[in-house]
């Protein structure tokens, strides 16, 4: 065995090919990292696990991009041969190729390697791409597969195994990168599921938890879809979990510019605004929130609490929070006045659509008050859009009579009279239209003030029927068809407005979006 005895003995060449093969060669070192782990202890003792373990990771962190052979390139980017294209084009280094190699190794080995290459500089997606590869390979629960019903034969391999997966998932967390984006919302999802089942330490699934947290605008409905475990509570979905990742990207947000000041969306814009994260994720809340509405075990007080848990300004409609409400209050016929007045107080009635007021104004699932004021905000919408039609329209004429008037003085006097004609004919054709179009506001004026007069009668007569609670509900029935009939004809003199100059009717398609639909949930 030493050199004492005679040359070329067993340890001194053992360890010749060891420096000069195995270490030189990333393969190699994982085989030999492999055959280490029957004789762990005595492989620790000679060194032969931290020098594998160096070679792989130095030859890991090695950047490959600058060794390449140079090469001619055409100006279309292909290979160039003897000055002629061939048409190839240069393939760019790999940083993944070690990724499979790795996954043969042991998870106490994996981990070594990864915090190895992580003190020598690698950048974090590619440590991401690495455990990523490794935890799709080895850990069961990804595959759904601890949610299947086990015989009694394989119960006691299976409590064998889910502690195994158990320590494996809490390891694989730990060694993942902590920046944001780097990491796919859904495989972070699919471990925060997998440690829920796994009973994994509470500090696990906080991290993951907060992870998702914040990267929330990149999540969709099916990663929020988490199972309850817990004996505290019925639900199907661990809602106050998914209501910490809410919060957790609050936390977030509120130092960075994803915010959205009011203003910026009261304010009268003719474009919509960008979607900013807070936006992305507020619309990501209400659908949550109509997922899980069908759930009778799902509390009032925990339904506010997530959908109040984004700031108003974060929503700029309401009809995905309105949809939900609707859905809640149909799966809880049992629910009093109060509690439904409560649950609607959530809800801002000046910003849903038309499509939306149409719905609630003949819902008998909402509260009275809630129907009266959905009927009133949609008045003046009303309004608005009639004083948009006509701001329009002198808009319009305007810019129609500048051109003209441009036309004209740019002319040739020879074609100057026929210009001056025309001009002529269109500003007696302008002046009739404007006639036209002022009694028709006059007409609209006339119609604005009798339904303002019979909403003000039906408010003094829901006033004093207020104590009868069978009455309150027909009333609201028909003060809805009522007033939505007038509405409707108020509307068709818009539309008639807008395309009284062209001499063309709304077509029936178009009118028939403002016809009455009988009280059904959102779908």
């Amino acid at each position: 065995m030493y050199e004492d005895l005679g040359e070329g003995n067993l340890k001194a060449t053992a360890e010749e090919f060891l420096n000069e093969v195995v270490l030189h060669n990333f393969r190699e070192c994982v085989l030999a990292l492999r055959s280490c782990e029957a004789v762990l202890p005595y492989a620790e003792a000679l060194g032969i696990i931290t020098s594998c373990i160096d070679a792989a990771a130095s030859m890991v962190c090695i950047d490959y991009s600058n060794l390449e052979w140079p090469m001619l390139h055409s100006p279309g980017g292909s290979l160039l041969w003897n000055g002629i294209s061939t048409g190839a084009m240069p393939k760019k280094a790999c940083s993944d190729w070690w990724y499979e190699d790795l996954t043969v190794l042991p998870l106490a080995f994996i981990e070594k390697i990864i915090r190895a290459v992580e003190a020598r500089g690698m950048k974090p997606q590619c440590i991401a791409g690495a455990v990523m590869c490794f935890a799709k390979k080895h850990l069961s629960a990804l595959n759904n597969r601890w949610q299947g019903v086990c015989t009694q034969s394989n119960n006691m391999e299976l409590r064998s195994s889910e502690g195994e997966q158990k320590h494996m998932l809490e390891t694989i967390e730990s060694m993942l990168p902590t920046e944001k984006g780097i990491l796919p919302t859904n495989f972070l999802s699919a471990l925060l599921r997998s440690a829920i089942i796994l009973n994994a330490n509470p500090d696990c699934k906080g991290r993951l938890e907060k992870r998702i947290g914040l990267q929330l605008e990149q999540a969709t409905l099916k990663d929020l879809l988490l199972p309850n475990m817990s004996y505290n509570s019925e639900t199907l979905y661990d809602i106050d979990r998914v209501q910490r990742i809410f919060e957790h990207f609050l936390l977030l947000d509120q130092s960075t510019e994803g915010l959205v000041s009011p203003s910026s969306v009261q304010d009268g814009m003719m474009s919509p605004p960008p979607l900013t994260p807070l936006m992305i994720v507020a619309r990501l809340a209400d659908e949550y929130l109509a997922e899980v509405a069908p759930d009778v075990n799902l509390k009032l007080s925990k339904f506010l609490s997530v959908a109040e848990v984004l700031p108003e300004y974060s929503r700029i409609t309401d009809d995905g929070l309105y949809r939900a409400i609707d859905i809640f209050l149909k799966a809880r016929p049992w629910l009093k006045e109060k509690e439904r007045e409560q649950l609607c107080r959530i809800m801002d009635c000046q910003k849903l659509s038309l499509e939306a007021c149409t719905h609630a104004a003949q819902n008998e699932r909402l509260p009275l008050r809630v129907v009266v004021q959905v009927l009133f905000f949609e008045q003046l919408q009303l309004r608005t859009a009639i004083a948009n039609c006509f701001m329009m329209s002198d808009t319009s004429r305007a810019l129609q009579n500048q051109s003209i008037v441009n036309g004209l003085l740019g002319a040739p006097s020879s074609d100057s009279m026929k210009g001056l004609d025309s001009f002529t004919n269109l500003h007696a054709g302008a002046e009739h239209e404007d006639q036209t179009l002022k009694m028709d506001m006059d007409d609209m004026r006339l119609r604005m003030c009798e339904l303002e007069k019979e909403c003000s009668g039906m408010r003094a007569e829901l006033q004093k029927l207020g104590k009868m609670k069978g009455h309150r509900r027909l009333m609201a029935v028909l003060m809805g068809r009522k007033f939505r009939a007038q509405l409707c004809r108020a509307r068709g003199m818009v539309f008639q407005n807008r395309t009284g100059s062209g001499g063309k009717k709304p077509s029936p398609a178009h009118s028939s979006g403002f016809r009455h639909r009988r009280s059904s949930s959102v779908s």
